[in-house]
């Protein structure tokens, strides 16, 4: 900790400082050459002097122009204005100083975009289920709509995706916090992908959607250390977004296998296939692609991402060369074979 006393912090402007500074620094010059040599003419030292006071003032400005920049944009930001920059065209400390605050300025612009579109976008996710359970509810209660199963199975589904909404929220909050704790295991690969598409099928003739799908795990014993429950996770996400994406009666095949110490998972479905341009933008938050609808709340990637991340692994979309549709893949440290 620096506990030297500052003799110019009361000084409230650099171009003063520097001044104050230089002619110091030239009387205390003068001082010494007059002790040690003797007379020394005053108007010549008094003509230097100022001549150094003026030189100096008029190349301070320039010097210091980036600092009064930053304390009107630094204002200008505590008022919510993110768009404005220092121009840093010096090499010195302070044009060093201008290039970080313009990055830290940029960093601070798109976080706040991000909180707008997060707060937007939860509000008509949020929206969205709501009015439709209200919906239902209100013609319940008014008699236009008898309490049937059907109904009733109506107000349940809209239910479920807004608990699905909330629980989603959740977990990227607790990621964004740094507080998604990992309970990692060894565990059998079958055995994830029997649980996973068991709930998928349910899920999927939910949906009036008679989807096939295909499992295979190559060694058949292949292990991976990981959250069980978080890759339970992930695989479901891949799954609900291959179902929603493909044909009704498609099929979506789950490939586990082992490469080199690593766990590759690649689901793929029938559908489409992404463009492109769009994928990498997929695995942001609330990105559903040309699909605005469809029952998506458009976290089920983002989310996926973050898990896979957490286990040091990578998710990306991969052509799918011998076949129609989107292919993704996700790699994982540690597999094994029992």
């Amino acid at each position: 900790m620096d506990l030297l006393p500052r003799p110019l912090d009361p000084l409230r402007s650099i171009k003063v400082k520097l001044g104050v500074t230089l002619v110091g620094a030239g009387a205390a010059g003068i001082a010494v050459f007059s002790y040690g040599m003797g007379f020394f003419p005053p108007k010549t030292a008094a003509t230097a002097i100022v001549v150094a006071l003026v030189t100096s003032q008029v190349l301070a400005h320039g010097m210091t122009a980036p600092l009064r920049e930053m304390t009107a944009a630094a204002g200008a930001m505590a008022r919510g204005d993110y768009t404005r920059r220092v121009r840093a065209t010096s090499r010195d400390e302070v044009g060093q100083l201008a290039a970080a605050f313009n990055q830290m300025a940029a960093d601070l612009a798109s976080a706040d975009q991000q909180r707008r579109e997060l707060i937007a976008n939860v509000s008509h996710e949020l929206r969205t289920p709501i009015s439709a359970l209200r919906a239902v509810l209100e013609n319940v209660v008014d008699g236009v709509a008898p309490a049937d199963p059907a109904t009733l199975r109506t107000a349940l589904t809209q239910t479920e995706r807004l608990g699905r909404l909330v629980t989603e929220l959740l977990d990227l909050s607790r990621i964004d916090a740094g507080v998604l704790a990992l309970d990692l295991d060894e565990f059998a690969v079958a055995d994830l992908f029997a649980d996973v598409v068991a709930e998928a099928e349910v899920a999927a003739a939910a949906g009036d959607r008679n989807v096939v799908f295909r499992t295979e795990v190559v060694p058949a014993d292949a292990t991976v250390h990981a959250d069980r429950e978080r890759l339970h996770q992930v695989v479901v996400n891949l799954l609900d977004n291959a179902v929603r994406h493909g044909p009704a009666d498609g099929t979506v095949t789950v490939h586990g296998f082992s490469d080199a110490g690593w766990l590759i998972i690649e689901v793929a479905d029938e559908g489409p296939g992404i463009p492109d341009e769009q994928r990498h933008r997929v695995f942001e938050r609330f990105t559903r692609g040309d699909r605005p609808t469809g029952g998506g709340t458009g976290l089920g990637l983002a989310i996926a991402r973050w898990v896979v991340e957490l286990h040091h692994g990578t998710i990306s979309i991969v052509d799918a060369a011998d076949s129609p549709g989107c292919r993704i893949r996700v790699s994982l440290p540690g597999a094994g074979s029992t």
